[in-house]
Parts: C-alpha cells; sequence; structure tokens
C-alpha cells in the first residue's frame, strides 16, 4: 500500500512539474531575455524546476530553441506521456487532429513503431489468445516440434537450397493444430482480446473490427507471375540483429527481406520485388516521409503489384526475447502492425486511408492462419494511431518480426511459416470460403 501511494505520489509531481514547464515555457517566450545574457525569474524558475527532475527536458529546452529541439522534446513527450497526442486536435466540436501538426506527426511516426503504450507481456501469444483450455496450447507447441519427424520421407521441401542460403528444414504444416469457433468471437471485447492490443494513442471500433467482414475480404492475388506481384520494402533498413556484421546489409533487416523474397519466388512460385534502398539511413525521423513518393513511383511503374510489405523488426528490453522453438528450430516471433489513421478521439484527416478495411482485413486474416497452423509464432496485433504509407495498396503489410536482440538464423527461421501463410492468404487456401 506504502508503494503504490509513492508511485501515485511520483506520477502527480511528475505531471504538476511538466504542466509547470510548460506554462512557463509560454511565459518565458513572451519575456524578452537581459541584455547581458541572464535570465528573467521566468526563465531561472523553469531552469530551477526542470534541472533537477527533467534534465533531459531541461537539455532540450536550453538557449533558444531550434525546431529540432522543440520536434526532439515532443518526440520524449509522445513516447513517454502519449496523452499528448489528444492534443494535437482543434478545440470545439471538430475533433480531427490540425493540419498545421501534419510534418510533426510525420516526424513522430518515423520511429514510433518501437514506443508501444501497452505492457509488452499483453503482447505474447497464449492460450487466451485463442480461448483454449488449460495446456492445450503448449500440447500444440510441442505438436510443432515433432512435425518434422512425422513428415519424413514426404515431398515437404526438406533440404531445398533457397538462392544464397544454407539447406531448409522447415516442413510447411499441412493441417491445422487449431480452427476456431468464429460465432464464439462475434462479440468486439472477444475479438479484440483474441487478436489485437489497441495503442492508447488510438481507438478501435466495432465498425472496423468485425470477423464476419474481416473474414469476408478477399485477399487472393488475382494477377499472373509473369509480371510484379509482391513489392517488399524497409522503411527502417538500419535495424539489426544481436549478430548483425555492421556494414554488412545481408545481415540486416534487409538480407531478412531478401531471404523472404527468395522463398515466396523459388518455394511458391511469386513474383517479387525487393527494393533495398534506404530511407533512414541519417535518421529514423520522416523515414515514412522519405519512403512515400519512392513506394508510388514503384507502384506506378508497376501496376501489377497487389501486395504491399514493410518489413521491419521491433524492440524490446534486452532481458526478453521473442523467440519460439519451431519443429526443432529457434525461431523469431513476429508481430502485424496496423496504423488507424486516428487518434483517440478521432479521424486524422489528413491521413486519410481509404483501404483500411482492406489492411486490417489482411493482417487478420495472416493472424488466424498464424495461429491456426502455427501457435505461438504471431504476438497480437498491433493498432496505433497513425497511417505508416499502409493508404497505398489493400493488400498492405508492416510486419515486426523479432526484435534487435534475435539472431540472423532466427529472423530467417521465421520467414519459412511467415512465407506458407501468406500464400495460404493469397492463394485463397485461407480463410476457407
Amino acid at each position: 500500500m506504502k508503494m503504490k501511494k509513492k508511485l501515485l505520489r511520483l506520477i502527480i509531481i511528475t505531471l504538476v512539474i511538466v504542466s509547470v514547464f510548460f506554462i512557463l515555457t509560454e511565459i518565458a517566450e513572451t519575456v524578452q531575455k537581459k541584455e547581458d545574457g541572464g535570465k528573467t525569474f521566468p526563465g531561472w524558475l523553469q531552469s530551477v524546476l526542470m534541472e533537477p527532475y527533467l534534465p533531459g527536458l531541461h537539455r532540450m529546452n536550453g538557449g533558444t530553441e531550434s525546431q529540432i529541439v522543440g520536434d526532439m522534446r515532443n518526440r520524449w513527450l509522445l513516447a513517454e506521456l502519449p496523452v499528448f497526442l489528444y492534443d494535437m486536435e482543434k478545440e470545439g466540436e471538430d475533433t480531427y487532429a490540425r493540419e498545421s501538426d501534419y510534418a510533426r506527426l510525420l516526424m513522430l511516426e518515423g520511429s514510433d513503431e518501437d514506443n508501444k503504450a501497452i505492457a509488452q507481456e499483453d503482447l505474447e501469444y497464449d492460450e487466451n489468445a485463442m480461448h483454449l483450455e488449460q495446456g492445450l496450447a503448449d500440447a500444440l507447441l510441442e505438436e510443432n516440434g515433432m512435425y518434422l519427424e512425422n513428415q519424413t520421407g514426404q515431398e515437404s521441401g526438406i533440404g531445398e537450397q533457397v538462392s544464397g542460403n544454407t539447406p531448409q528444414g522447415f516442413v510447411p504444416v499441412s493441417n491445422k493444430s487449431y480452427s476456431y469457433r468464429w460465432e464464439d468471437l462475434a462479440g468486439y471485447e472477444d475479438l479484440v482480446k483474441a487478436f489485437y492490443a489497441v495503442d492508447s494513442t488510438t481507438r478501435a471500433g466495432e465498425e472496423l473490427l468485425k470477423a464476419e467482414k474481416l473474414l469476408a475480404a478477399d485477399m487472393r492475388i488475382t494477377g499472373s507471375a509473369d509480371s510484379p506481384q509482391i513489392l517488399i520494402y524497409h522503411t527502417h533498413s538500419q535495424e539489426a540483429f544481436a549478430d548483425s556484421v555492421p556494414g554488412d546489409a545481408a545481415t540486416s533487416i534487409v538480407g531478412v527481406g531478401d531471404f523472404l523474397a527468395a522463398l515466396l519466388k523459388e518455394r511458391y512460385g511469386y513474383n517479387v520485388m525487393h527494393y533495398t534502398e534506404s530511407f533512414d539511413k541519417e535518421s529514423r525521423d520522416y523515414a515514412y516521409g522519405n519512403s512515400l513518393p519512392v513506394i508510388e513511383q514503384l507502384l506506378a511503374e508497376h501496376p501489377t503489384i497487389e501486395v504491399v510489405i514493410d518489413l521491419h523488426r521491433d524492440a524490446m528490453p534486452e532481458d526478453r526475447r521473442l523467440v519460439m522453438d519451431l519443429q526443432g528450430r529457434p525461431t523469431a516471433q513476429i508481430m502485424f502492425f496496423n496504423g488507424l489513421s486516428r487518434t483517440a478521439k478521432g479521424p486524422i484527416e489528413y491521413l486519410e486511408n481509404p483501404y483500411l478495411a482492406d489492411n486490417l482485413a489482411f493482417s487478420f486474416q495472416m493472424q488466424a492462419a498464424c495461429n491456426e497452423y502455427y501457435p505461438g509464432l504471431a504476438r497480437r496485433i498491433y493498432l496505433k494511431a497513425y497511417r505508416y504509407n499502409m493508404h497505398l495498396c489493400p493488400k498492405t503489410l508492416l510486419i515486426e518480426m523479432g526484435a534487435q536482440n534475435n539472431t540472423v538464423e532466427e529472423m530467417k527461421n521465421a520467414c519459412e511459416p511467415l512465407a506458407h501463410v501468406l500464400d495460404l492468404v493469397l492463394s485463397g487456401e485461407e480463410p476457407k470460403r
């Protein structure tokens, strides 16, 4: 009880200090400094308050504040106190975010996927995610480890060579480990509990998340493999792993993208374009703004592309690793990520996404197939406020594979079941119609 009181007191003090800081910042901006460079009383008081309690913000706010410093301060606030995003909205009845905030939101969007306003343990897959009886999920995971032995001698792809990589021992699962009873997930709360993690910066709602509607969307590829069908790229191409070699793109998320593209081409017969240019070499800020015109141009030049995949890796505390045993192979866990183009108060009008329903259906069908065929592979679908350039194509996925403390081997091992699930959904085999 004493600990709770201390924590509550600390939170209240922090909020009061932050509030006072912003009030004083506004006051200080209207008061001219003395000619000798000394501080006015408001400026002095601001420093006294900020330096001992929020030194990071104090340093950001020192001297004449540039736009960059202001953006850094706002980014820090959004990461630590996401409620500040709520204030980027018009007053009164109009609940849309102000257009003047557009540039700043694009900057924040560039590096915010790693900032999740929900406990990381709530993103993990467990028996509650599929409403399984106690102990059944563990049994299904053990079944994955034994599957390879049961498939000995079958034409399964064992030992097949994928260009530029080591022989693979993965066996695409032919039968589901579990089948959903969709009538049990007809309610909004039940569906969210089973599939989603909703960030505090946004709001989903029943109008977006209905199992029947999400399952009904047709995600099948309609064109032939004579021209590009799937585009893979990386908004954050500099993301690396525990054993990545500095400067070697083959050991970064780009190399993982190469492997996934090779699997989709050589094992499943898709025509895949992998774009490897960097959008975040100097900074992650504005990475989505940097990638937007390039991806638009690629889609204009190759109108046959029906699927767009922005491949990332997540960031985790060093003591947590997103890894599971799949068929006796250490395999990174994955997470599908959707931007809703809306804050918790309403839509961000100038970040409109006409394909939002399709995006949500695609990630949902992928998640369902992962859960049914490879239990434990996929963490809950994460929903956040921004758009992440998912408005360019109906069949768009933003995928977080593993994290910085996974190995390259674990990442490539995750590409195997991911490619299989992609084929299940894009071929129309799943969901069953």
